[in-house]
């Protein structure tokens, strides 16, 4: 990895190096924790298990089907309520429509 000289940088080029870490930091995390659900769902699943009887169920109601798909990863998913997911608002930044990524 290329090595940065952070003393040299002026304040604008130091608040854009943060905001991209800040979101790299976000994506990383949103990536490992897909990936470690994947993993234990399938280790449930080997056991003969669901992930809901081993933890319990929220008890919020029945589920809601996926209304978008990040084509990049098909695991990340949203139903189009709550917070839109880091990478959906990625992608809209970089002018993609909504409906790009509609089931």
């Amino acid at each position: 990895m290329a090595s940065i000289n952070v003393d040299k940088m002026s304040l604008k080029d130091l608040l854009d190096l943060q905001t991209k870490v800040e979101r790299a930091i976000s994506t990383a995390k949103d990536r490992e924790r897909s990936e470690i659900k994947q993993k234990i769902a399938s280790l449930a699943e080997n056991a003969g298990f669901s992930v809901g009887e081993l933890f319990g169920s929220r008890g919020r109601g029945r589920a809601v089907a996926a209304k978008y798909v990040n084509p990049d990863n098909r695991s990340e998913t949203w139903t189009g309520r709550g917070r839109k997911p880091n990478w959906l608002v990625a992608k809209l930044g970089k002018g993609a429509k909504i409906d790009d990524f509609a089931v």
